[in-house]
């Protein structure tokens, strides 16, 4: 049930993009807005890739990722390149999904274990898995020529090709974010492939690859990730290519930036990939060659600071708890339920309704059994001289009283018995 509330979860952000996507004749028309969607695309896909440097589940790695990724596409939504940002989903899908069926295939042959921490020397073990990983990570990480590449790279060369503040603020924003994009990516296929074993024995001993249904679907979704950038860049994301035909609506005015990314600085074009590369080899050298040399600083203030902040998610649970869902909920508290639902309307419903009910019966009921028995004889002796006279009265009584008869009949005894 959990994973497949997490395939939900992911399916509703890829969804949320899409719907950005097919509503670009609104947004085109609200430049407001798409300056601040390309904003929002820039944090995120930074506040994600940050967050993914500290995870040591391997699926939460791979699913905070995910969120980054998702803010490249939402960024290049905000730069009104919606067919780069549906051309980056569809690469998205390729690499992703051989990141998490691979993960599964790790968590499936080391008897369900997902921390990373508890990995290690799975490459002999698991080789087919850590080609698999090592694909997607690269292509991921956007490395020259893989799908990942053609998409994520022209999204940032889009972003600088603007020339405004929110282009060149998402641009350095995603650039940064691949660094770290590559930081994790490799520390995912360190700590699980290439480190000293840290699993338990019997798991480590028993590990094993997947059975043939689950690595011919990544043996697919392998190639995908390697070849469906190049064939498909051109015919998607190309000048002048009318791939997309009306589904998608660009203003000419917004429309500039595609052409001019074609001729920005080639330095500025390979920004991204130098800092892809870099977080891959700094990655590389500090858990591999470095790692003794830098344990000294794991312990200082300022790194247990960063890694509680960055551990914490930049402690934005903790604000939208404390400034958002707290006063929400004391207001549906205060006024929604006692002011309204336990106040307003339970005293004009159903409470205010039986208690006035309880209390008229009460004081009738207090008078009328008396327990005196000369009442209780008054009240037959009334009630049946009321009764004769009506039978006595006969057709002359419906002629006069018609139809109030019946009212009457229920109104004297109790007015009787008010007096009594």
């Amino acid at each position: 049930m959990v994973n497949k509330l997490k395939i939900i979860h992911q399916h509703i952000w890829t969804a949320g993009v899409f719907v950005l996507i097919r509503s670009s004749p609104i947004l085109e028309y609200a430049p407001t807005v798409l300056i601040c969607v390309t904003i929002i695309g820039g944090l995120t896909a930074l506040f994600a890739a940050s967050v993914g440097l500290v995870q040591n589940d391997i699926k939460k790695v791979i699913a905070y990722s995910t969120c980054s990724q998702l803010g490249y596409m939402v960024l290049a939504v905000g730069l009104s390149n919606y067919a780069t940002s549906l051309f980056h989903l569809v690469n998205h899908g390729f690499f992703k999904a051989l990141l998490f069926l691979s993960a599964g295939s790790v968590i499936h042959g080391l008897m369900d274990e997902q921390d990373m921490r508890k990995y290690g020397g799975l490459i002999g073990r698991l080789p087919l898995t850590y080609t698999m990983i090592l694909i997607g990570s690269l292509s991921l990480m956007g490395f020259p020529f893989l799908t990942g590449f053609y998409s994520k790279d022209a999204i940032l060369e889009y972003a600088y090709g603007t020339y405004t503040v929110e282009g060149t603020w998402g641009h350095w924003l995603g650039t940064v974010a691949a660094f770290f994009t590559a930081f994790y990516s490799a520390r995912l296929l360190y700590l699980t492939f290439l480190s000293k074993p840290t699993a338990r024995q019997y798991d480590f001993e028993h590990s094993h690859e997947s059975p043939k249904s689950i690595w011919m679907p990544l043996l697919i979704l392998g190639l995908g990730s390697i070849f469906f950038g190049y064939l498909t860049r051109d015919m998607i994301i190309g000048l002048g290519t009318s791939y997309f035909g009306n589904a998608i609506f660009v203003l000419p005015k917004n429309a500039g930036s595609a052409i001019d990314a074609e001729f920005i600085a080639t330095i500025i074009k390979w920004v991204p990939v130098i800092f892809s590369i870099s977080g891959g080899i700094i990655a590389i050298l500090l858990y591999v060659y470095m790692g003794n040399k830098v344990s000294p600083y794991k312990i200082s203030d300022i790194r247990i600071k960063v890694y509680t902040f960055l551990s914490n998610k930049w402690h934005i649970d903790q604000i939208y708890n404390a400034y958002i869902v707290k006063p929400i909920l004391n207001a549906g508290h205060e006024i929604t339920y006692k002011a309204l639902d336990r106040g307003i309307i339970e005293k004009l419903g159903p409470t205010g309704i039986a208690s006035g009910l309880r209390a008229i019966t009460a004081n009738l009921s207090s008078k009328v059994q008396s327990g005196e028995i000369y009442n209780y004889a008054l009240t037959i002796f009334v009630f049946a001289t009321v009764f004769i006279a009506i039978a006595a009265a006969g057709p002359s009584w419906a002629i006069l009283a018609g139809s109030k008869a019946e009212i009457i009949m229920i109104l004297v005894p109790i007015v009787i018995a008010l007096f009594i």
